[in-house]
């Protein structure tokens, strides 16, 4: 199959899943969600950190990463323990400097992958980390979109945007295009086509798993902080997240955008062809990703503690490709506007 017909097959059948992601996240987004997470999550993390692995980390130097690997242990101690030890932990390190640390160590990660991504000097990419500490050390507060919007919806719906747009400009495929329109579109269309719970398929067994697990905190922050919706008590926080409009909407966005991503990923199989990696390497990501579905099975909870480092890791391992993808798209239309196909 020639290259060209294998990007137009691919294209089709991200059309299909756009569909599908859409029309499922509109009739059960918190069932939706909970079950990707679970199920195609831990497969993504780990098929993708391995991939990752085999580009380089799409570094100049692959030593580069150690300093993501060891944010991402750190931030996961500092979850663990916000869980066990949370005593403990304000003990050690006050709740103010806990979200201004993990605020900075994020936008660390982030700014440091840009001078990892582009500079080959060791000398001027660790010139570039040093100034990026200290801008964060000036900053000296805790930014939200660096502890709320970048690890989650950032990372699953805009980074996923722009890679199908950089390959869509680099195989100058008009469906690819179309795709990233629609992909574009589709939060619009949760928002504003049928809003409200009168569709809606929720089981009290999928509303407590929710209201369990650490995302309905992403549901409560963009409720208050990006609606202005006041919520003094757990019962109109709860009202307000599985029973208004608003908080139905928000739902299905993060559902759609979650389910989208991983199908996204995996459908571009052939492409990417994460699962060129050696045999004994492809045996040991296949038992971890069955362990973490019987975790999740077990106690949902005890799997999202158990894949958070996981799952934050290869967030940060990807701000490196995340650079390159945008880079790529600017190049891209450079040499379009220059040289017109």
């Amino acid at each position: 199959m020639s290259s060209l017909a294998k990007t137009n097959r691919i294209d089709v059948i991200n059309v299909g899943l756009l569909v599908l992601s859409l029309g499922l996240a509109f009739v059960m987004p918190f069932e939706l969600f909970l079950f990707v997470y679970a199920v195609l999550g831990p497969l993504h993390y780990l098929t993708e950190i391995s991939w990752l692995h085999d580009k380089n980390y799409y570094t100049k130097s692959r030593k580069d990463v150690i300093l993501l690997v060891v944010i991402s242990l750190f931030l996961t101690f500092l979850f663990v323990a916000g869980q066990h030890a949370k005593e403990w932990l304000n003990e050690v390190i006050p709740r103010d400097i806990h979200e201004i640390l993990t605020s900075s160590l994020t936008f660390i990660a982030f700014g440091s992958a840009l001078f990892m991504a582009f500079i080959k000097k060791p000398m001027v990419r660790a010139v570039g980390i040093i100034l990026t500490v200290l801008l964060v050390l000036l900053v000296n507060q805790s930014i939200p979109f660096f502890t709320v919007f970048l690890p989650t919806l950032v990372h699953v719906f805009l980074f996923t945007s722009l890679f199908m747009l950089y390959g869509a400009l680099r195989s100058r495929s008009k469906l690819g295009l179309l795709t990233v329109g629609l992909h574009i579109l589709c939060p619009f269309l949760l928002f504003y086509l049928f809003p409200g719970d009168s569709n809606m398929f929720l089981t009290d067994g999928g509303k407590e798993m929710y209201e369990n697990s650490m995302f309905a905190g992403l549901n409560t922050y963009i409720l208050q902080n990006n609606f202005g919706v006041e919520i003094r008590s757990m019962q109109e926080l709860t009202n307000n997240i599985f029973h208004t409009d608003l908080g139905v909407s928000i739902m299905r966005f993060i559902a759609f955008a979650y389910t989208y991503h991983y199908l996204n990923w995996f459908s571009k199989t052939e492409v990417i062809r994460w699962h060129k990696v050696p045999k004994a390497r492809f045996v040991v990501v296949l038992v971890a990703w069955v362990v973490s579905v019987v975790l999740y099975a077990i106690d949902y909870t005890l799997g999202f503690q158990w894949l958070f480092l996981l799952s934050f890791m290869h967030v940060l391992l990807e701000f490196p490709l995340n650079y390159i993808s945008v880079a790529g798209i600017f190049q891209e239309l450079k040499l379009r506007i220059a040289k017109p196909a």
